[in-house]
């Protein structure tokens, strides 16, 4: 009976001791996220660098990491408009370190050209904070003969430059060429900075791009204006017709949100919200804004799912009626 005894008693220390381990450990937890942040926040733009996204992403940076009271290093992992470095962020432990700067075209345009298995779903993500819309602008070359849209759709081929398969780029263009009925063949790049390049270089005839990567090059003379994928006329761009004042019902924005891994503590969430909420009201972020063309959008985590499932749907349809096809 001796043994029974001792392996009894073995068992129950064993167990104290797993008890005492645990609650260790969960005490422990519970500290780290009341004392986050205590080392640097890395910040992923899943695009590169010199784009729109890129330039967003370092500016409220900047301005967050004073608000939040730690570093936040900008990484550019681009690749797939967002997915590769948006999925690495997302896999990441939920702890406030790593978070990254997606956009609405990743998960309203991309699927309509890309089929993937491991797509980033929305509703398995932390969205920390709602930050920017864009129109899309269509440009040419200042050199080109086109002067006008009805000039470019007029021409018995277009060969034009998007920042990518699935992107807005790619999706505003190839529906107006197609309602057109334009002979238009796509050139995908890996982001819209060197889609711009290969616009200024005369290697294609025409670009559908931000206003933050274009409008420095429409008033240095390099590029021409035609028209803008807006509802409305751009209040940076006033001149400058819709798409739709042409009679093509083309309507593309492009829209950025920070995100971080589901199952972020809600302490860690909530300092990170407030963080990217009163950079938003800095003079320096509302400088840059103005200075590079960006309009806000600040709206909730729920709204912004439920703009980007409509808008998803909505292009869908329209990608439907026309019978779209998109090339990697």
């Amino acid at each position: 009976m001796t043994v029974p005894v001792r392996r009894r008693r073995l068992i129950a220390a064993l167990a104290t001791i797993l008890v005492s381990t645990t609650a260790c450990n969960g005490v422990q937890g519970g500290s780290n996220a009341a004392s986050y942040p205590n080392r640097a926040v890395q910040f992923t733009v899943p695009f590169p660098p010199g784009g729109s996204t890129d330039i967003v992403g370092r500016a409220v940076a900047k301005v967050a990491e004073k608000q939040l009271g730690q570093s936040m290093p900008v990484a550019n992992k681009p690749g797939a408009n967002g997915a590769v470095g948006g999925k690495e962020v997302l896999a990441q432990p939920p702890d406030g370190y790593n978070i990254g700067l997606l956009v609405k075209s990743l998960f309203a345009i991309t699927p309509l050209a890309v089929q993937d298995p491991t797509a980033i779903q929305l509703d398995k993500l932390t969205i920390v904070a709602t930050l920017t819309t864009e129109d899309y602008i269509l440009v040419v070359n200042a050199e080109s003969p086109y002067q006008s849209l009805k000039d470019l759709i007029g021409a018995p081929s277009i060969r034009y430059a998007t920042s990518g398969v699935g992107t807005g780029a790619q999706l505003s263009q190839a529906l107006l060429f197609k309602a057109a009925n334009v002979k238009a063949t796509d050139v995908p790049f890996d982001g819209g900075a060197p889609a711009v390049t290969a616009l200024l270089g005369k290697q294609v005839d025409a670009l559908s791009g931000s206003l933050s990567e274009t409008m420095p090059h429409i008033k240095a003379g390099k590029m021409r204006a035609l028209a803008v994928f807006s509802e409305q006329r751009s209040k940076f761009v006033p001149d400058v017709p819709t798409v739709k004042e042409s009679g093509y019902d083309v309507v593309v924005d492009q829209r950025r949100f920070v995100v971080a891994p589901a199952g972020l503590p809600e302490s860690v969430s909530a300092k990170l919200s407030t963080s990217f909420a009163e950079a938003r009201k800095d003079a320096a972020y509302e400088k840059f804004l103005s200075d590079n063309y960006v309009d806000r959008w600040e709206v909730s985590g729920d709204e912004a799912r439920t703009h980007i499932a409509e808008a998803a749907r909505e292009y869908a349809e329209q990608v439907r009626k026309y019978g779209l096809t998109f090339s990697s």
